[in-house]
C-alpha cells in the first residue's frame, strides 16, 4: 500500500526544485549562458582552463550577489576542440536556446564560432583572444572587452618613443627600430599598429622581417638586423617562435639596446621559464596579469579585483593569471553590467543584450584589470571595447617580471639590461 504525503510535506516536495533552482542550480527560472571552450584538442591546457575559471567566478559572484533580475546564471559549456567544431557548436547552443555565448580563448577557435553564433542570431561576448580581425567585421551581435592585437602593437610604439628613448638618452627621432614578425593576420596587425605609432612619433623603421611561425628561419632575419642595426627591436610572435627567436638573436650576438615583445601576450610564465636568464631585460606588451597592481584601479574596481582575487586563491590558489584576470573581467562586465541593463530595458533576447552592450558606458578603472567599457558602434572596430587595458612589463631577474608602464599600474621601474648580457 502506497503512502500517502501530508499536506505540508506535499508542498515542501512541490517547492524544492524551485528552491534548487534559485540557489544556482538546474532550476526552471535559471538564465543560461552558452560558453565555448577548448576542454580537450591541443588548445586546452592551463592558459584556457584559467580563463574558463575566471568566466565560472564571475557567473559565482553574480549568483551570489542575486543573479541577474532575481534569476540565477547557468554556463551551458561545450567543448571547442579545433576551429572546424565551431558552427556545429553555435548550432548546438541556438538549439538550446542561449541567448548570448561567451569564449573562447583562442583567436583561432573565436574567428569561426563567432561568426557562427552571430549567423545564428545570438550574441557572442570574447572572453579573452586578441586577433583585430575578431570585431569589425561588420557583426553587430560580436563584442570584446579585452585588448585587440593593435592595442598591444601601439603601447609598444608609445612606450618606445616616451619611454624608450629618453632611457637610451637620444631623441626618438635619431632611434633605429627593427620589426620580426610572424607571417599571419594576428601578428601583421599587431606589427602594423606598433609601425604607425613609431613613425607618428618621427621614430626611424628601418627594417621588417618576416618568418613562417610554423617553420621558422632565422638566418634571413639575422641577416637582415646585422645590416640594418637597430637600438631597439621589437618581435610579434607566439610564444613557441618567439622563445627560439630570443636563443638565435643572442647565439648570433645580435644586439640591441631594448627588445620588446608585442604578442607574448600568453608568454608569462613560459618565455621566462623556457629562457632562463635570457629572458632578463625583455619587454612585453600585454593585457594585465599576475603582476598587475590594482590599487591604482577606481573603488568600485578596486573593490570587485579584491573579490575575484579571494575567491581565485580560495579555488586554485595563488593570484589571478593573466587569463583569468581577462576572463573575468569580460564576464563580469556581461553578466553584471550588460545583462542586467537589457532585462530593464525589456528583456534578455539577444537584441536587448546587445542594444544594452552598446549603450554601456564605464570609465577605465571601473572594471578590475583597469579597462573601462565602451563599445565602438561603427566601422573597423565595430564591437570593440575602446577603453580596453594594455601595460608593458618586463623580466627583470629569472621568473620575474613587473608592470612598467603606464605609471599608475606599475609595480616596478623599466631598465635597460647591458647589451653584454
Amino acid at each position: 500500500m502506497r503512502a500517502r504525503l501530508r499536506p505540508a510535506a506535499a508542498a515542501a516536495l512541490v517547492l524544492l526544485p524551485l528552491l534548487l533552482g534559485g540557489c544556482g542550480g538546474h532550476g526552471a527560472d535559471a538564465l543560461r549562458i552558452g560558453a565555448v571552450f577548448p576542454l580537450t584538442g591541443p588548445q586546452s591546457g592551463g592558459y584556457a582552463q584559467e580563463e574558463l575559471a575566471g568566466v565560472e567566478i564571475a557567473r559565482d559572484l553574480v549568483n551570489a550577489d542575486g543573479g541577474v533580475a532575481g534569476r540565477p546564471l547557468e554556463l551551458d559549456l561545450k567543448d571547442l576542440p579545433g576551429r572546424d567544431v565551431g558552427p556545429e557548436r553555435a548550432t548546438e547552443l541556438h538549439r538550446d536556446g542561449v541567448p548570448v555565448v561567451v569564449g573562447a580563448y583562442s583567436s583561432d577557435l573565436s574567428m569561426p564560432v563567432s561568426y557562427a553564433t552571430s549567423q545564428a542570431g545570438m550574441v557572442y561576448w570574447e572572453a579573452g583572444a586578441v586577433a583585430d580581425q575578431l570585431t569589425g567585421r561588420g557583426l553587430d551581435r560580436v563584442f570584446r572587452v579585452g585588448a585587440t592585437g593593435s592595442n598591444l602593437g601601439d603601447n609598444s610604439g608609445r612606450f618606445a618613443a616616451t619611454q624608450l628613448a629618453p632611457m637610451i638618452g637620444r631623441p626618438a627621432a635619431d632611434l633605429r627600430v627593427s620589426m620580426v614578425v610572424a607571417d599571419d593576420d594576428y601578428a601583421h596587425s599587431v606589427a602594423d599598429a606598433a609601425t604607425a605609432t613609431l613613425r607618428a612619433a618621427g621614430m626611424q623603421v628601418v627594417s621588417t622581417s618576416t618568418y613562417f611561425p610554423g617553420a621558422p628561419r632565422w638566418d634571413p632575419v639575422i641577416a637582415e638586423l646585422r645590416a640594418a642595426h637597430p637600438d631597439i627591436l621589437i618581435l610579434a610572435s607566439h610564444i613557441p617562435d618567439g622563445v627560439a627567436f630570443r636563443k638565435a638573436m643572442l647565439a648570433a650576438d645580435v644586439r640591441v639596446d631594448a627588445f620588446i615583445g608585442s604578442t607574448m601576450a600568453q608568454c608569462l610564465p613560459d618565455f621566462g621559464e623556457l629562457l632562463g636568464p635570457a629572458a632578463v631585460g625583455v619587454f612585453a606588451s600585454d593585457r594585465p596579469g599576475g603582476g598587475f597592481d590594482p590599487a591604482t584601479l577606481r573603488p568600485e574596481g578596486r573593490a570587485l579585483y579584491a573579490r575575484l582575487a579571494a575567491a581565485w586563491k580560495a579555488r586554485r590558489g595563488g593570484t589571478p593569471t593573466e587569463e583569468g584576470l581577462s576572463g573575468f573581467t569580460a564576464a563580469w562586465a556581461l553578466f553584471h553590467d550588460v545583462l542586467p541593463r537589457a532585462a530593464a530595458s525589456g528583456g534578455l533576447d539577444p537584441a536587448h543584450i546587445a542594444a544594452a552592450a552598446r549603450a554601456a558606458d564605464l570609465p577605465e578603472g571601473s572594471l578590475p584589470n583597469g579597462a573601462g567599457l565602451l563599445f565602438a558602434g561603427r566601422g573597423d572596430r565595430l564591437g570593440q571595447n575602446l577603453r580596453a587595458a594594455a601595460v608593458i612589463w618586463q623580466w627583470q631577474a629569472v621568473r620575474h617580471s613587473v608592470v612598467v608602464w603606464p605609471a599608475v599600474y606599475a609595480t616596478g621601474r623599466a631598465e635597460l639590461v647591458p647589451p653584454s648580457q
